[in-house]
């Protein structure tokens, strides 16, 4: 089947090169030059295996010129898949590829190429779906079980990926990549043994493997085997010269045995290979600095600052290896030196204000932010950074006025306005903090944001209704929206309404935020209201082991125990929540004073 599909493939792409109506150039003519070769196996390429290309068994037949401008026949889908596939657009090459489906449903080739296309759309049970089909048809298929293995551990099942990976290696041990699946796991789980094994069979089968050494200097080092570590990276090194990852694993050790010497010639050899590479740039310009050689690691900053007015690579470097790990005082002084190079780059003003935020130096981030041009993307990000310094310093205010002016500047932003009556939502101006919301909302209708405050703002003044409309609008807007399903069926709990629609929109809540204390109080809360007080107990007292010092978690507990005439447990807890209560606090003590009589 699949050879005579193959051989039908290729009549169609000869017809598609001599038609004049050929909207692109289609893919080579036969299967071998369709092919692509096989990646070598590596660190840099443990990427999705390509599919095997059958031989055709006979001659093809002669083609006859056609002049069809759009055929409807399956093989011209499967093309345009494999076309739109190659461009990234996932959602018409599986429109093109379920169409070629639907024309010969009997080919497990093409479900092989639906599998691939729902892996990288990283819809793995729809995947795991059509695969197990195939393997269900087809039980010796070895290319639908090692899709079955990759969809498993994506799944983070990992011992069905194991399973199924030792026994595609069982059947045909020259599958390459499937050792490299296979010791990730085992890696993963700290299994290192196991890892070690099946790497060393790997080099067993392919001794040039580069990713083999590789993986096993990973290991080594992990095990604190120095050496070996060393050997075997240099020996992938040696198998593969333009390596860069070996040679920042080298540096890693030989950072750990105090050879600075050693880490210079290696930062300085990836440079002279790539002298663009920005994160060795950034590593060596760090050690320098950090080895008292403060010149030389000046200079390159001053260097990369240049760089980074024209290669935003430079700026996503940064972003990606210190700010998003949170290495704060690291990215600090990386900045300072750019800027040297750079004074007015307002990426770099902007990086450096999300760190001083973050080091909780507000004045810095502000003076930072505020160096961020108008033709910067990061423009408005910055003016809503500095709005809500303002409001961290309690200048409420001058929030509110700075986010005024920020509108008269730049009035078709609906994020502004949201955020503006956030700050007037805070200073209990209820009513223009609506009017603003819903000047965001005329700007942006569909904006699930804007209508969530707006609801949260109405409940806050008192107009429960309002705010229950609010929310069933939010959630048809972002049905996943957890705040707004959690928000509807606490107020409907708080109401003693519509329990049961309160119970399951909690519960659909929880399911994607289960960990989510508030949420799980709110479960608990609807659980009292219906009565069922042993369940409330269960999920209350995991709210409050969730989130020990809320003050409105705790004086629910303290009321499910008054319903369990358990009133010492109550005084407790109503206690508890006197202490972490900032307002409104007349009510509890009132319980509290009355359970003291007792």
């Amino acid at each position: 089947m699949r050879s005579h599909f193959i051989k039908i493939i290729s009549v169609i792409l000869l017809l598609m090169v001599v038609s004049s109506c050929a909207a692109r150039k289609p893919y080579p003519a036969t299967p071998k030059e369709r092919s692509e070769p096989a990646p070598k196996s590596g660190p840099q390429s443990l990427k999705e295996p390509d599919p095997k290309s059958a031989k055709a068994e006979e001659a093809l037949p002669p083609a006859k010129t056609t002049y069809h401008r759009e055929p409807t026949n399956g093989y011209y889908h499967f093309i345009e898949a494999q076309f739109e596939r190659k461009k990234g657009k996932l959602d018409e090459a599986l429109s093109h590829l379920q169409k070629a489906i639907n024309s010969d449903s009997d080919s497990i080739y093409l479900r092989h190429e639906l599998v691939k296309i729902y892996l990288q759309q990283q819809n793995y049970n729809r995947a795991l779906e059509v695969v197990e089909k195939i393997r269900a048809e087809v039980p010796d298929d070895l290319e639908a079980l090692i899709l079955f293995g990759r969809i498993k551990d994506q799944l983070n099942m990992a011992e069905d990926a194991k399973k199924a990976y030792n026994e595609v290696l069982a059947r045909d041990p020259k599958q390459s990549q499937i050792y490299l699946f296979l010791g990730r796991i085992y890696f993963r789980e700290k299994k290192l043994s196991q890892a070690l094994g099946v790497y060393k069979t790997l080099l067993n089968h392919f001794p040039e493997s580069y990713a083999g050494y590789f993986f096993i200097g990973k290991i080594s080092a992990e095990q604190g085997d120095s050496q070996a570590a060393l050997k075997a990276f240099e020996k992938s090194l040696e198998l593969e010269p333009d390596l860069e990852e070996p040679r920042f694993e080298l540096i890693k050790l030989y950072k750990a045995l105090s050879k600075p010497q050693r880490i210079i010639e290696i930062y300085n050899d990836i440079l002279k290979r790539n002298p663009k590479n920005t994160r060795a740039s950034m590593e060596l310009a760090l050690f320098y600095i950090k080895t008292e050689k403060s010149a030389k690691g000046t200079a390159l900053l001053e260097r990369l600052g240049l760089r980074s007015k024209s290669d935003m690579e430079v700026i996503r470097t940064l972003i990606r290896l210190y700010l998003d790990p949170k290495k704060y005082d690291e990215i600090i002084i990386l900045i300072r030196g750019m800027l040297n190079g750079a004074p007015d780059n307002s990426e770099l003003h902007y990086v450096m204000g999300v760190a001083y935020d973050n080091q909780k130096e507000i004045e810095r981030a502000i003076t930072h932010f505020k160096r961020v041009h108008s033709d910067s993307k990061f423009y408005q990000n910055a003016l809503i950074h500095i709005a809500f310094l303002y409001q961290e310093q309690g200048n409420l205010g001058e929030a509110i006025a700075f986010m005024e002016g920020v509108i008269r500047k730049i009035p078709d932003n609906p994020e502004f306005y949201l955020y503006l009556g956030t700050f007037y939502e805070e200073k209990e101006d209820f009513g223009r903090a609506i009017d603003y919301l819903k000047k965001g909302i005329e700007l942006d209708p569909s904006n699930p944001k804007l209508h969530f405050r707006l609801g949260v703002t109405y409940d806050k003044w008192g107009r429960k209704k309002d705010s229950i409309q609010a929310m069933k609008r939010t959630i048809e807007l972002d049905p996943k929206d957890a705040r707004a399903l959690n928000y509807l069926g606490y107020t409907y709990a708080d109401l003693d309404q519509n329990l049961d629609e309160a119970e399951n929109l909690i519960l659909k809540a929880l399911e994607y935020k289960p960990q989510d204390g508030y949420i799980t109080d709110s479960l608990g809360w609807v659980y009292f209201k219906k009565g069922l007080f042993e369940k409330a107990a269960e999920y209350l007292q995991k709210a409050v082991g969730l989130v020990p010092t809320d003050p409105i978690i705790l004086e629910h507990l303290g009321d499910l125990y008054m319903k369990m005439d358990q009133k010492e447990k109550a005084l407790g807890f109503y206690e508890k929540s006197l202490l972490n209560k900032k307002k409104d606090k007349q009510e509890l003590e009132k319980k509290i004073e009355e359970l003291k009589k007792d």
